[in-house]
This record gives C-alpha cells, structure tokens and sequence, in this order.
C-alpha cells in the first residue's frame, strides 16, 4: 500500500498499513558510495526520480539529520536504542553487520520524513556493497492502538510461519537486477537476517512487500488506462503518468528486444533466397500476421541498376509470402514469384518512391477496392480489407531495393507511430542484409563469368584423342583464381596440351592467368617447339612485369607419329598412364624455371606413347595441402589415375575423390588452393588411315595430286568427298609449285574425325586471303578454299609452310 501522501505525485490517499505489509524503498549502493540501484518506492518515498539518483552519492540523497530524540516522539514507536550504527554511518562504508534503526530525513518539498530502516552489508565478486530497506513511518501506523513500540529488527527466517514463501517473494523487493545478482544478494539476507517489525508485546512480524491483490489489481487497472491513451495517440493524464511512463519503457524496450532478435535471425549466409525466407519469417506472427516481400526485378537476378526513384513501370517481384491464415488461402491470389507495377495512387507506390513507412490504421473498403483492382481478376478484398497495413521500404545505401506489406488481423491493435518506428528499424536491417547477399550475388556471377571466359570449352574430342577437364575453386568466397589448362588444335593432326598456375589468389591472379593463357595459343597457333614456346613466354612476363610468376607444363600430342614431345617450367610432372596393364608413371622431365624468372634455359622430352594411353595433367592444389609431403599426393595420384573408368569424367572424379579422402584421413583438412586438371586418352590415327605423296616443283604434278587424292578417297570410301576434296588439293598444289624454291612439295591425306589435307613447301611466306578483281590473275584459289573447306589455315614450319584444309565426313 502507498502512504497518504505520494511524495513524488504519483500515489492517493490510502488506508494505513497493516504491519508486516510494507511499501519498502530499496537502495543498494556501490563501493564508492554510489547509488546503483533505486526503486520506485525510494522514488515515492524521497522524491527522487531513478535517473536523477543512479550513480549519485548515497549520503546527498538520504541526507540524515539524526535519529529521532525519544521525547520528540509522537508516534507509538520508540528511539532504536541499541540496534547499531545510524544510518548516515551505515552509508558512509563503516557497517560491518546487518543494521536497522529510525531516522528523520529531508525531503524535497514535505520536509522531514520519518523512516525505519535495515541496512545489510553486502560481499561477492559484484560491486555492490549496501542495501538499505526502508518505510515511511506514518505510513505504517498500526490500527491497533494497544501497540506502544515498533522498531525494525531482524531474525532468522526460519523463525516464524510462511518463512519460505517469504524467501521465495524476497527477490521481488530487489530493483531491476539480473538472476544471478538477486539471487546472491537474497542469500545473504536470508544468512543475516531476515527484517521484521518488533512490537511491544514481544512480537515480531516478517516484513513483506506491500504488494497483494488489491494493488496489484490497481496498478493493471491504472496501466490499461494508460495503454489505452498511448494506442491512441492521446496524452497520458496527469496522474496516470507513472505508469505510461512504465508502459512506454516496457513497450521501448520490448522493442529493442524485438529488433535485436530479428538483426540475429536474418542475414544467416549470403545466400540471397535463404535471406529473403529468413526477411519474412522474423516478423510473423509476432510484429504481424502477414507479411509479403517485393523486390526490385535486378536485386532477384543479382544484377546492378538504374540510379533513380523507381516509377510505375519498376517491376515488382513477389519472392515471399508468410502468413497465419490457413494453410494455402493467399497461395492462389498472390503467388510467389508474379511480377507486377503499382501505380501512383497506391501506399505501395507512395513507400517506394518517398523511401518512407505508409502506415494505413484500416484498410476501408474503397481502399481494398482500389488494391484489389491491381491483382485483375482475382478478389484479394476478402484478404486485406479491415486490416491495419504498414508498408516499409527495404532500402540499403539510400536505394529502395524493394518493400514489405505487413498486416494484422482486425481483432488485433492496429499498428501505431510506434510500430511505423519499429518497421522502418526493421525493414533498414532488413535492407542492409538483402543488399549485402545482392551484392554477393552480383559478385558471385562477375566472378564465374570471368573465369568462365577465361577458361576454354575445350570439346571433348580432338584429332586422335579424347579430353576431360575439371576446374576448382580454392573456396567459395574467391571463385576466381590462376590456375588454367587448355588444348589447342594444331596442323597435322596434333593437339597441344597446357596445364598453368599463376602464383598467387584473385582478381589480380586471374588477369595474369588470361594474359598467359592468350599468349600460349598465340604461339601455339605458330606451331612453335614446347622449348621455345616457353621461353617466349618467360619473356613475356618478364616485359609484363616483375611479379608475374607461374609454372607451366606444355605438351604436344603427334597421334600419326604417335609421340609426345613436352617441356616443364617449374611444374609438377605429368601421369602416364600406361594402356598395357594399367601402369601410371611419373613422366621424369626437367622441371626448369617458373615463368617470369627469366634466362633460365628450358628442355624439351619426346616420349613414345601407345594408342589408350592417358596423359594427365593438374596443378599442384589437386596434390598438396599445407603440412603434408607432396610425394604423398603425387603417389596417390598415380594410383587413382591408373583406376579403371566407365568414361573420361569418370576417372577425373575419381582422381579428385581419391586425393580428397587422402588429405581428410591425415587430418589435414580440405584443399585451399584452385585446381586444374586435364586429361587426354591418346587414340592415335592408324597407318591405313594415312595416305603421303611427294610431288616434284612440275606444273603437270597438279593432276597427278588430284587423281591421286580421287583415287585414295574411293579406296576409304569416300567418294562422296572426291569432287570437292580433289579441287581443294589441285588449288593448294598449284599454290606450292608455284612458289615453292628446292623441295619436293609433299601431299597428305588424313582421316580421322575430319578429313585433312596437307600441303608442304620450303617457301616461309604464309599466303593470305584476298579479294580478288575480275581481271586478277591471282588470289582465286584460297578464296574457294576458305569457301568450300570446313576449316583452312597455315602454319610455318622447320623447312618453309604448310597450307592444310578440312573436309567434314559424310555421316555412315
């Protein structure tokens, strides 16, 4: 029960209390002597309100001015005689033991109050030292006037009945503490003493706090008055001030808890769907039932857009809908996944294009007429109208990227300026996370278009060999690196095979890679020696500059000459998997320099392979792992490669697999590093499939080359290809008789997935291809090449040139 008079303006007149039921003032001072816990009963009871009295010094706000003098006593209690220290000194850090006595204090505006008083020293790792209890003593005039002395005592708590539930309520008189400092804190009032009144009859009555029924039923009442006045938007009145002020704090904080749950909730991964999912369930159904989530059509796909305000042309996608309705009942009127406008009229366009909450207490029939009329010819008035809607803009970096419609039920508050507050706090989080997994995602598809442009699609075929490749990220947060491979088609039925790592992660790492990458088909186009390849290379990147470092393995394969010729710079060697039985070997080459070291000389190998051989190639982040010997990779990769496998892909993933599990059983984790791997079985072309002509420098050699190549095509069944084939020869000879100094032109046919032919001369100048006038004696028999053929080109060789063409084969 409150005292007559509320000093603080907060309380009405009331009866006096019944002794034992306590309206107790609860300071708890720290060790400075600083006030760090006030209750509202000290509010009531000294008129200082808790923010002007939190870290204030306890003795200029309790100030004592002594105990009461017995003679000047006109209530039935007496002097405290005998209880201990006075409170002034109970304050000033000299208490060593639980204390209790009566004082007169100043108060602002009611002068001198009379109090009782218990003080209790208190220990533990908190900074709390004294708490200080204490009532008005006017308040607590007894109704029976028998009485003649009441003073503040203590006792153990197990003294008298109901001393457990006085234990258990105890906490519920300790301000605003956590658990752990309340219940530490009770301990050692329970250990001390529990407070009592003594009367003169020898009796003794727990203290308890005045809280029972009565005023608990007073205080909801007052508070329901205040709740309503806020939902309203009306002032509180006067004398309910207290508890709107409560209500406010509750609600504030109730808030802030809200909000923070929510910012823990969303933004989960980077992944924009999961975000979007993680939006819309935070919010229901405990901020509202409904909730549907708009985004701007480029935010979906992950891709940049426009500056500016958004218009009645923006689309809108629907990529969220989560409700408390049954099951279903907006699935068919408002889809995941539809695209839409709003025109201007609309809340919605309105939050969109100012960048602020539209708050709509009742969505009115008009309204829920005009929303509906948006949605053609399905009736969402059923499901809007009635409702109390907000709709709050999700913008990042003052960009609308797009909005949320939350509604709540009718039969629930309808949304106030506090909820507009709290949406808007939510909705910028929210923003700030769906922009963030945007911008992931734009990034995510930069970086696999980049290496994706910067790595070939090789076809799974080549002249006389079949090729599988895999490309790995190192992780998934840095997709592009420098490793890289490549095959490169070359005249006479070979192919040349590339594997490259540039040193290093990145964007930076990338650029060098396709630098490189472009340089090696270059000169592999020229048909120049692995050696020389190299170290036209290592030149390169020494003029790039000098941090461009990378290792390199270039191999060309001859399927006719069946060989291998291959040249290492500072790679790891390849695996050659033998077709006789399965062997695999280490193919032992120079290692040589990594590119950009520079003047350092590189080697070239030959090796003779069989037709089913298989040649792989891979960087070393598919064997090497920090802390582990990279002899165990390699052996492991010589063990999987040499496995047997249904196809290429197969035997690729086989290969990765193995290495995987070999890392993971030594307990060295997953790999860091990109990986590239390549891998070619080498089918060969068969003698038969190869037909050779030397031609003397005579110009009658051109039909014997046409006959010739008639004849052989008739021979491999082809004759379907013998007009075209043999007119396409005629030209290329005529060409090298003409220009050709001292050799023999040499003629060859090749079949294998095409049809080749080869024309070889000892002249170096490669011919081009012209447009020729009418009355041009030249410059004809290329173009119809370049016409008829599949594919033509020229190369230089040791000896002079060679012009080549393709012919498709006929299906069989």
């Amino acid at each position: 029960m409150d005292r007559g008079t509320d000093r603080a303006g907060q309380g009405t007149a009331t009866e006096p209390a019944e002794p034992g039921r306590v309206p107790l003032a609860v300071v708890v001072v720290d060790r400075d002597g600083l006030v760090s816990h006030w209750s509202r009963g000290a509010w009531r009871l000294f008129g200082v309100p808790k923010d002007e009295a939190i870290g204030r010094m306890a003795l200029d706000l309790l100030p004592v001015s002594g105990a009461l003098p017995e003679e000047r006593d006109t209530t039935p209690y007496a002097a405290c005689d005998g209880l201990g220290p006075d409170l002034g000194s109970s304050l000033d850090g000299g208490l060593s033991y639980p204390a209790a006595g009566r004082a007169r204090l100043t108060a602002p505006g009611d002068g001198r109050v009379d109090v009782l008083w218990w003080a209790y020293p208190l220990v533990g790792p908190g900074p709390e030292r004294l708490l200080v209890l204490a009532a008005d003593a006017e308040g607590l005039r007894p109704r029976d006037a028998a009485v003649e002395r009441i003073a503040p005592g203590f006792a153990l708590h197990t003294d008298f009945p109901g001393a457990e539930d006085l234990a258990r309520r105890l906490p519920e008189i300790l301000p605003s503490m956590s658990v752990g400092e309340s219940a530490r804190i009770v301990a050692q009032i329970l250990e001390l003493g529990y407070p009592v009144l003594e009367f003169s009859r020898n009796e003794r009555v727990p203290v308890t706090p005045d809280w029972g029924v009565a005023r608990r039923a007073e205080r909801k009442a007052r508070r329901e008055r205040a709740a309503r006045a806020l939902a309203a938007g009306e002032p509180v009145p006067e004398e309910l001030r207290d508890e709107g002020e409560d209500l406010e704090y509750a609600a504030v904080r109730e808030r802030l808890e809200f909000l923070n749950e929510v910012s823990g909730r969303i933004g989960t991964s980077l992944d924009l769907s999961r975000t979007i999912i993680e939006v819309s369930r935070a919010v229901v159904p405990r901020f509202t039932d409904v909730a549907g989530t708009y985004l701007r059509e480029q935010v979906v796909a992950g891709e940049e857009f426009a500056d500016g305000v958004p218009d009645t042309t923006t689309l809108w996608h629907r990529v969220a809908v989560e409700h408390t309705d049954e099951p279903g009942r907006w699935d068919d009127v408002v889809p995941v996944g539809e695209a839409m406008p709003f025109p201007a009229h609309t809340p919605f366009f309105q939050c969109m294009t100012s960048g602020e909450p539209v708050l709509v207490p009742r969505i009115s029939e008009e309204m829920g007429h005009a929303i509906a009329a948006q949605f053609e010819k399905r009736d969402i008035r059923p499901l809007i109208t009635g409702r109390s809607m907000l709709v709050v803009p999700l913008k990042a970096r003052n960009v609308v990227l797009g909005f949320m419609i939350l509604l709540r039920h009718p039969e629930r508050p309808v949304f106030n300026d506090m909820d507009r507050v709290t949406g808007a706090e939510l909705a910028a989080r929210a923003g700030l996370v769906l922009d963030n997994a945007r911008m992931y995602t734009f990034q995510e598809n930069v970086a696999e278009t980049l290496q994706d442009s910067m790595l070939p699609h090789i076809p799974p075929r080549l002249s006389g060999c079949d090729i599988a490749t895999r490309y790995l990220p190192g992780t998934q947060l840095g997709r592009v690196g420098g490793d890289w491979f490549d095959a490169v088609k070359l005249h006479g039925g070979r192919t040349a095979f590339v594997v490259g790592d540039v040193m290093g992660h990145g964007l930076n790492s990338a650029a060098m890679m396709g630098q490189l990458r472009t340089a090696v088909q270059t000169m592999a186009g020229l048909d120049l020696p692995p050696a020389q390849l190299l170290r036209n290379l290592d030149d390169l990147a020494q003029r790039l500059g000098d941090s461009y470092l990378a290792t390199c393995l270039y191999a060309v394969y001859d399927p006719i000459a069946s060989e291998l010729e291959l040249a290492n710079a500072g790679h790891i060697p390849p695996v050659l998997v033998r077709a006789d039985g399965g062997r695999s070997e280490l193919l032992d080459l120079p290692t040589g320099a990594p590119i950009g070291v520079g003047g350092v000389p590189f080697e070239a190998v030959s090796v003779r392979v069989e037709p089913g051989d298989r040649l792989v190639m891979c960087t070393d982040g598919l064997v090497e792992v920090r802390g582990e010997d990279i002899g165990v990779g390699l052996a492991t990769l010589c063990e999987s490669a040499a496995h047997p496998a249904a196809s290429m892909d197969d035997a690729c993933d086989t290969i990765i697999r193995a290495l995987a599990v070999t890392f993971a059983e030594a307990g060295r984790g997953g790999r860091k590093d990109d990986v590239a791997l390549l891998m070619a079985r080498l089918g060969g072309i068969a003698p038969d499939d190869v037909a050779e002509w030397r031609l003397a420098l005579d110009p009658a050699e051109v039909g014997r080359a046409r006959g010739a190549v008639r004849e052989q095509l008739h021979d491999w069944g082809l004759a379907r290809l013998a007009p075209t084939a043999e007119l396409l020869a005629g030209e290329l000879v005529t060409n090298a008789v003409r220009h050709s100094h001292a050799r023999p032109v040499e003629l060859r046919l090749v079949r294998g997935d095409t049809l080749l032919c080869e024309v070889e001369d000892d002249d170096h100048e490669l011919p081009t291809l012209i447009d020729a006038g009418p009355l041009d004696d030249s410059g004809r028999g290329l173009r119809v090449v370049s016409t008829l053929s599949r594919e033509w080109g020229t190369s230089r060789t040791q000896a002079g040139k060679t012009v080549w063409f393709e012919l498709t084969l006929p299906r069989r």
